[in-house]
């Protein structure tokens, strides 16, 4: 059984061990903490650029939703400060990571394209689920020696089509 809390990628495999540890254990635990601070220096500022796919197939539907890393960021914040409101039935650092899966990083010289996909959900405290299926492509460069995102295309279905 997979471990959802483990890095697949050996550390021998510096740049997807790196990029794993940044979208998975740093970025699920900023957003539970609402703590932008803890991965700030995980962003390249310059040129960022953040499309939304709106949970839809079709890219004629997809906006130009964080054109900076500021309109990213303020998006990012109001959604784990409502996250932490919600009252869930079960740990939600343990369900989101169960749901996360970060499999796929494809490398070419100093860019890398990363696949991170959702597929679960969150019990909440009155017996529903928060159901997390998307997924989201980010664009990440080896920047000032660590890997970094540059943008990304997100809130796609999961699966497309």
């Amino acid at each position: 059984m997979r471990d959802p809390y483990r890095n697949p990628f050996p550390e021998s495999d510096a740049a997807r061990h790196a990029i794993w540890d940044m979208l998975v254990t740093r970025d699920i635990d900023a957003f539970l903490a609402a703590d932008w601070g803890m991965v700030e220096g995980d962003f390249i500022e310059e040129g960022f650029l953040g499309i939304s796919g709106n949970r839809d197939p079709n890219p004629d539907k997809w906006t130009l939703a964080f054109p900076t890393l500021a309109a990213y960021r303020d998006e990012w914040l109001s959604q784990a400060r409502d996250f932490q409101s919600q009252p869930y039935g079960e740990d939600p650092r343990n369900a989101i990571f169960t749901t996360t899966r970060l499999e796929e990083i494809e490398i070419a010289s100093d860019t890398a394209l990363v696949r991170k996909k959702f597929d679960g959900g969150i019990m909440k405290r009155d017996g529903t689920l928060d159901v997390m299926k998307w997924q989201t492509l980010y664009y990440c460069r080896l920047h000032e020696g660590r890997w970094k995102i540059s943008g990304f295309t997100g809130y796609l279905p999961n699966p497309m089509g």
